[in-house]
């Protein structure tokens, strides 16, 4: 994905080269972000924040497949410090409404047509239950599909700590739909 030469020309303050590595590597934080956010705005800047680090830290990379790994950490950890200021800023409750407009959208349009407005409210509203650890695995896991060896490079978590996390989510997940839709 990125090059080792072009991370080694950073590390020696080659600005316009950074700019190669962002454009190549914002897609997928952004993905990453706004699957655990929902939210467009919050999620940019997540991205944002996630490549000034990148920058202020970019010593610390060895090699390009370390990269991608550790670029999800940062994402992640980020995701974590958004989510803990809503949580104290505001108690997320979902009411019947909300729940009844997530089931039109979803019995109504194909999830093809799905736009991102839409997609986020039914991510928030299946994951906003979930706890932040929980809510990465699931994200990681079956968003993003990858492997459990991958997510604990990124999370830190055992594969057994990331198993629960996983079984836990998607039976929150699962509650949340039949008793909803």
């Amino acid at each position: 994905m990125i090059d080792i030469k072009l991370i080694e020309e950073c590390k020696g303050g080659n600005l316009s080269n950074f700019g190669k590595i962002v454009n190549a590597a914002s897609p997928f934080a952004y993905s990453v972000a706004f699957r655990m956010l929902g939210d467009d705005e919050e999620s940019k800047d997540v991205v944002q924040e996630s490549m000034v680090t990148v920058w202020q830290k970019l010593e610390m990379i060895k090699s390009p497949a370390a990269f991608k790994t550790w670029l999800y950490r940062i994402v992640i950890n980020k995701c974590y410090d958004v989510l803990r200021l809503r949580k104290r800023n505001i108690e997320d409750s979902q009411d019947e409404k909300t729940w009844s407009r997530l089931s039109d959208t979803v019995s109504n349009r194909p999830s093809s047509e799905l736009e991102n407005k839409e997609m986020a409210m039914i991510i928030s509203a299946l994951t906003t239950r979930l706890s932040p650890k929980q809510k990465a695995v699931f994200v990681l896991s079956d968003l993003e599909e990858m492997t459990s060896d991958e997510i604990s490079g990124i999370t830190g978590m055992s594969k057994l700590a990331i198993k629960a996390n996983l079984y836990y989510a998607r039976k929150s997940i699962s509650e949340m739909i039949e008793k909803y839709l």
